[in-house]
């Protein structure tokens, strides 16, 4: 019974996949890669239907079916290597096209074991159920079948993820087939015969894989997939090699404990296998081991020692990222170029002294360099990377270069990387040893120096905006000093003039009063500024202020100045959100400004109306006027007055601050006829409501 199922599952695989080689066939325009494809099916079907008649015929010739079988691995492997890229082109930096060294690796397995299996197998080497004499064979579908994985792996990994669509499909079903040929060949190295269940279900897995591997051809016609091969693939493979080896050689030196071992046979395994999984572990997670690894094969399968475009990526990355400090980040970029497990940044301050002001992975240093010294003069000359290993051996390589001695004392210290800007010495990073083995040559010497320009620049920058941002702060203060020196002189003004009228009207009952009333709101204003300056946090919350009765009070303030202005309400009450003492102090000062610049004998009009639904105020004065140059050019800028004690912001303040609560501040003028200052606001309320209220 269990013959005719491995029968029927071979069988259907056979047909399967000759439908499909027929189908490709047919459909072949002369592309390299479906011909391939068409290949491997058609191998896979003959192999397929060896194995059925070699069930029926009672396994008579089991090592034909043993070569079709490395044959159709072979096939499958030549197909994806083919998708890979087999040759390093002009791109990996070699004047001609060869073949890469995995290829011929792959390629010498291949016929080793193609070989071996004509010369050693016997007919009944690897029939189902039947204890397994030689290992070899076992041993050999394991690496192939382990080659397959990789290819497949590298295939997907390397394909740019918007083309993977139309590739997902066959990855799946030629790495079940591979996988599911591990599994099976791993089982029977483990108890030594080929476990008839599972060699069985091998026949209905690849039938599965096949509808698979058609609509990946399906998607692809022409298998222009546009594959990316760089040092990953590289990396990878050897990784995945390296692991692949190591299990094998565990898993046979655990067997040969166990049947060895006797009553203790089946602990010394487990205990052996484990403790080797766990020195896998380790050995895939050192980082040093990935260092030799990388550097291994940069100095053996490239010309040149670095993927610049992947090591740039990942350079500016590391840069760009927003955890941690800037300057923590500029060490890491650089020593990542080195394999450098850390370092030390210096900069320049304004002292004089490049001071450490960054670690990372190293001691905390307090040591300092002047700027002067011979040392920072011969880094900003040569813009040289120090090699301190080197100037131990030989000084005078960098003559006329003198370290400090606490570097040249400090064991771990390696690589010297100057920063450079404009042409002046930044500062520098100081790397310690690499994890493995690095000749500063000229390549590597280069790739620093610039990416330490790259680096400076950033350190630069954040300097620069440090620098702004204080520079900010202390433009903001003075602001604010500005602001409330402009309201002291104000209030100077009004109690001077106050003063200079005290002997002559002192004895009017009215100005006495008026007196009272402008030393009050002297009082009260310089109260307000003293809670200013002591809250300089805190903000005024908005009020809902009655404009006939703000604007009152403004002229009421200004009655002992001559002209007296007069105001002209608004019938009905219109109501703003604004801060008072600002918009009470803005206001102030444009009729205050109005008085100054009209004669005695002329007149200043405060008038309040509404226009299209927003509020109006008009301060209209007969003056002397002011010219459209000095309108557009200098009367809404900060600090510019025609007053001898002016300082040119009362204007300034006053149009910033009506624009910061929705408003505008317009002024019309003529020369020696007068001005017009428009003060728009909106208004809180309709009319209606500000009638209620």
């Amino acid at each position: 019974m269990w013959t005719n199922i491995a029968t029927i599952s071979y069988s259907a695989t056979a047909v399967a996949f000759l439908f499909l080689s027929i189908l490709l066939l047919t459909s072949w325009r002369g592309r390299l890669y479906g011909m391939m494809l068409a290949i491997a099916c058609v191998v896979s079907a003959l192999w397929a239907a060896t194995t059925a008649i070699n069930t029926v015929w009672g396994y008579s010739f089991t090592s034909l079916v043993i070569i079709l079988e490395i044959l159709r691995n072979a096939s499958w492997s030549a197909f994806l290597i083919l998708l890979i890229g087999p040759f390093q082109t002009k791109s990996d930096n070699l004047p001609q096209p060869r073949f890469r060294r995995s290829v011929i690796f792959i390629t010498l397995v291949y016929l080793f074991f193609i070989s071996y299996s004509i010369y050693a197998f016997q007919d009944d080497s690897l029939a189902p159920g039947i204890p397994i004499k030689n290992l070899t064979a076992i041993m050999g579908c394991m690496i192939m079948a382990i080659i397959g994985i990789i290819l497949v792996e590298q295939f997907y990994r390397n394909t740019p993820p918007e083309k993977r669509w139309g590739i997902k499909f066959i990855c799946l079903g030629i790495g079940t087939i591979f996988t599911y040929d591990f599994y099976l060949f791993s089982d029977a190295l483990l108890f030594r015969y080929i476990n008839f269940d599972i060699w069985a279900t091998r026949g209905i897995i690849n039938t599965i894989t096949v509808p698979l591997i058609a609509v990946s051809a399906a998607r692809n016609p022409k298998w222009t997939v546009g594959i990316s091969v760089s040092r990953q693939v590289i990396f990878y493979t050897a990784a995945s090699f390296g692991t692949a080896i190591y299990l094998l050689v565990m898993a046979g030196t655990g067997y040969y404990l166990r049947f060895s071992g006797g009553k203790w046979g089946s602990i010394l395994q487990v205990s052996f296998l484990f403790g080797a999984v766990i020195l896998l572990i380790g050995i895939l997670f050192s980082g040093t081991i990935r260092s030799w690894l990388k550097v291994f094969i940069s100095k053996h399968f490239y010309s040149y020692n670095y993927d610049y475009r992947e090591e740039w990526l990942r350079f500016t990355r590391t840069l760009s990222e927003e955890k941690g400090e800037l300057k923590e980040r500029a060490i890491q970029s650089l020593a990542q170029l080195v394999e450098s497990p850390g370092g030390g940044l210096w900069l320049r301050q304004d002292t004089g002294l490049i001071v450490p002001t960054e670690q990372w992975n190293i001691p905390h240093t307090n040591e300092t360099v002047r700027e002067n010294s011979s040392f920072c003069e011969f880094m900003e000359q040569k813009d040289w990377v120090i090699d301190l290993n080197e100037y131990r051996t030989n000084p005078t390589t960098y003559a006329p270069l003198v370290v400090p001695q606490w570097l040249l004392e400090t064991p771990d210290a390696w690589f010297i990387i100057p920063l450079i800007q404009h042409g002046k010495l930044f500062g520098f990073v100081v790397l310690i040893k690499p994890r493995s083995k690095i000749k500063l040559n000229w390549e590597i010497r280069d790739l620093l120096k610039v990416a330490g320009n790259q680096a400076t620049s950033y350190l630069a920058q954040e300097e620069a905006s440090r620098a702004l941002m204080v520079a900010r702060q202390f433009e903001s203060f003075n602001r604010m000093s500005t602001f409330v020196v402009h309201d002291l002189k104000n209030l100077i003004f009004q109690l001077s003039l106050l003063l200079s009228n005290a002997e002559k009207h002192k004895n009017n009952p009215a100005f006495q009063d008026d007196m009272i009333q402008t030393v009050n709101l002297s009082i009260g204003k310089m109260k307000r500024l003293l809670e200013k300056l002591s809250n300089s946090h805190s903000l005024d919350k908005p009020d809902k202020i009655f404009l006939n009765q703000l604007l009152q009070e403004i002229v009421e303030s200004k009655s002992i100045f001559e002209p007296r202005p007069v105001f002209v309400a608004h019938p009905t009450g219109l109501v703003v959100s604004a801060e008072r003492t600002r918009l009470h102090r803005v206001i102030s000062h444009i009729v205050q400004n109005a008085i100054e610049a009209t004669p005695k004998d002329g007149t200043v009009k405060v008038c309040l109306c509404q226009k299209n639904k927003k509020a109006v105020i008009e301060i209209q004065d007969t003056g002397h006027g002011m010219s459209e140059k000095f309108v557009q050019e200098r009367l809404f800028k900060p600090f510019e007055s025609t007053k001898s004690a002016g300082m040119g912001i009362g204007v300034f303040e006053s149009k910033e601050y009506i624009q910061e609560i929705g408003g505008t501040l317009e002024v019309s003028t003529e020369e020696a006829a007068g001005t017009t200052f428009f003060i728009t606001l909106n208004l809180l309320n309709s009319t209606a409501e500000n009638e209620r209220i």
